[in-house]
């Protein structure tokens, strides 16, 4: 089964723009995550997928491997799915561009997932952590979701789910964490779907492939990913190198 892990990475940034080829110990944001993913030693490869010349010749210039998308993508699923479509690859890891500072537990638990479905019953792997703080379970920015018996996603949203209209059930709330595996297939699948209601009205991906009966099987972890959506972040990242 041969793994990659693929970093979809736009110049681009509505926050903080730029933010991928801002210094970050003597080297860039991008950069350092690319290494970081190399060094979990978890994958048969790593690329870079970019929009930008900058991007695409800083991860080159320093002996990486990175693709420049050709079309204009609306989604992370999108850019990725046009980059591996003729690599000879099985499984596919999405690793966030701004998040230098991986951590390869819950990247390994989402392969392994994959290395136990032996029937092929899972499309995608994705991550999940209990909320329990009344202002993170009430925010639109924490997308929560609900899983049937077996782990399989039952459904995304930005809204609270489930609705607690009786109290002291048992009901735990759960947060995605935005790490997907995915076998090759549901992503080509994926990018010649259209999107639909439910994924247009949450502005959610991950609800394309419920609504077209992708099984996305979720894993609980108590990972925390560092990401540098701020220049504040970039600040607290220089001070944990």
């Amino acid at each position: 089964m041969k793994i990659i892990a693929v970093i979809p990475a736009r110049y681009a940034s509505t926050r903080f723009p730029a933010k991928l080829m801002q210094d970050l110990g003597g080297k860039t944001v991008i950069l350092r995550t690319y290494e970081a993913a190399i060094n979990t030693q978890l994958f048969d490869d790593v690329f870079v997928v970019t929009d930008s010349d900058l991007i695409y010749d800083e991860i080159v210039s320093h002996g990486g491997k990175a693709i420049k998308s050709i079309k204009e993508h609306e989604s992370g699923s999108d850019r990725i799915a046009e980059a591996v479509e003729n690599l000879d690859v099985d499984i596919v890891i999405n690793v966030q561009g701004d998040e230098p500072f991986i951590d390869a537990e819950p990247l390994a638990k989402v392969i392994e997932v994959f290395r136990n479905d032996l029937d092929k019953k899972v499309d995608l792997a994705s991550l999940m952590r209990e909320i329990t703080n009344e202002y993170d379970i009430n925010n639109p920015n924490n997308v929560k979701v609900v899983v049937d018996q077996n782990g399989f996603a039952l459904y995304f949203s930005r809204s609270v789910i489930p609705y607690p209209r009786e109290k002291n059930v048992g009901v735990r709330y759960m947060q995605h964490i935005g790490i997907y595996a995915f076998r090759k297939q549901a992503l080509l699948d994926f990018y010649s779907l259209p999107m639909q209601s439910l994924e247009a009205s949450e502005k959610l991906e991950q609800l394309r492939y419920l609504e077209f009966g992708k099984r996305i099987k979720m894993v609980e972890t108590t990972h925390v990913g560092i990401g540098i959506d701020t220049p504040e972040d970039l600040e607290k990242a220089r001070k944990m190198l």
